[in-house]
């Protein structure tokens, strides 16, 4: 865990499994970060969850057949 997530932090959680949920997932956290003061630990965790989530989306897109990517 990086210095600043608790083990309650948005990181701390399982992601969703399926591409739709991710995307939707996706939206609402860029409109967490996009509402949250710039650089504040809101928009920190954000910007962090953004990055699991594209990275699952990622995982899941090439494993399609055909893969998306």
């Amino acid at each position: 865990m990086a210095h600043h997530e608790t083990a309650s932090s948005p990181a701390a959680e399982p992601l969703p499994q399926t591409r739709e949920e991710l995307l939707a997932l996706h939206r609402e956290t860029r409109r967490r970060r996009n509402a949250a003061a710039h650089g504040s630990p809101e928009h920190v965790a954000a910007i962090d969850l953004l990055g699991r989530i594209e990275v699952e989306v990622a995982r899941i897109e090439r494993a399609m057949d055909p893969p998306l990517v």
